[in-house]
């Protein structure tokens, strides 16, 4: 049996399932450049494609999330059209199929896109008409189908979770699968936003929450126990509720009841490692909790979180892990395929995306 080499042009082939991507992350330099000229902002912090790409990654590079996330900024001035959207929702879609991407949750707030005058409906209908147009570009481009759904998200600092989350069950049908609370955790706990997840849960509605990230355990405690989330963004911080056995070991760990609760759920991970890196929640990637969280059975997923700021994508998050940890094929296709079990999608679509496309993917890698 000859197993396929892992290294980044192996791993591009590998089929790849994506549940934690920002719309407003994820822009290539070039559009960023271009949508600002239309528009004329004129405060980006360089004039050329390689220079803003290095500005982005460095500049997410401060171990704060609130630091982090002020990168954004540039972004989102420059998605203020219904032009602007369409096309940064095609491009994602584009970007995700070039690298090996089957199925992709891709995430944005709507409420940060009204600054020119567009309302809600606008904003979504220009994202979501971008995301079915890149669609149907990889299948006439590549033969290759992507299924791209979008998770609205609400600002968990500002008080509009509630009509966002009416926003989401509107377009439910038009290819949003969920909601999302985001932005700076510390003083932002999800129980601000209980009148939206309980709107939810009446409405048989799909969500995550951005929890234990740059905040700790209280904050996943709320997500799940409180808001009912479906699966955590990030939840790094979970390993805070777990004591390892002696050097380090995993046969004697002891779980707290959080811990537990959340891996006897099978509530899933969205896990980051670069972001999480970045952001101050993981210290580098070997001090990661990835593998940890892994060899303990934890639901774990791998995502990018934003590919701008980290200048990454899932291949390369991928091949970190596989440096970092050791992993080969089977431990990559079981990540994926946790990520695939998870998804928003219905079960009879998600089972015929593991039977017919992740497994039969990986069959080939691993030989």
């Amino acid at each position: 049996m000859t197993h396929t080499p892992i290294n980044l042009a192996s791993l591009r082939l590998a089929p790849k399932v994506l549940l934690h991507d920002h719309l407003d992350g994820g822009l290539r330099p070039q559009t960023v450049l271009d949508l600002a000229r239309d528009c004329g902002y004129t405060d980006l912090p360089a004039d050329n494609p390689e220079e803003l790409r290095v500005w982005f990654r460095d500049a997410a590079d401060s171990g704060s999330l609130e630091l982090y996330l002020q990168t954004f900024g540039h972004t989102v001035a420059v998605m203020q059209t219904p032009a602007a959207l369409a096309r940064v929702a095609r491009e994602c879609v584009e970007d995700l199929a070039a690298d090996g991407v089957v199925y992709a949750e891709v995430r944005f707030a709507p409420e940060q896109h009204l600054d020119a005058g567009l309302n809600l409906d606008a904003v979504m209908e220009s994202t979501l008409s971008g995301f079915a147009e890149g669609v149907r570009a990889v299948r006439d481009q590549s033969g290759h189908d992507i299924v791209v759904r979008c998770l609205v998200t609400a600002m968990r600092h500002a008080a509009r979770s509630r009509e966002i989350a009416e926003l989401a069950v509107k377009y439910r049908h038009d290819g949003v699968c969920g909601f999302d609370i985001a932005g700076a955790e510390a003083g932002f706990p999800p129980s601000r936003h209980l009148d939206a997840f309980e709107f939810l849960q009446k409405e048989n509605a799909h969500f995550t929450i951005h929890a234990g990230e740059a905040f700790g355990l209280p904050s996943i405690h709320e997500a799940v126990a409180f808001c009912g989330a479906d699966r955590l963004g990030h939840g790094v911080r979970i390993m805070d509720d777990i004591e390892l056995g002696p050097e380090g070991t995993f046969g004697e760990a002891k779980l707290g009841l959080l811990a537990n609760y959340i891996r006897d759920k099978r509530i899933p991970l969205e896990l980051c490692p670069s972001s999480n890196v970045q952001t101050g929640a993981a210290a580098s990637i070997a001090e990661h909790p990835f593998n940890q969280l892994a060899q303990l059975q934890f639901r774990v997923t791998v995502n990018t979180d934003n590919r701008l700021m980290s200048h990454t994508t899932m291949s390369e998050e991928m091949l970190k892990l596989v440096e970092t940890f050791g992993y080969g094929w089977s431990d990559l296709e079981r990540f994926t395929i946790n990520a695939m079990k998870s998804a928003f999608y219905s079960f009879d679509k998600r089972l015929a995306i593991i039977d017919e496309v992740i497994k039969p993917g990986y069959a080939v890698l691993i030989g």
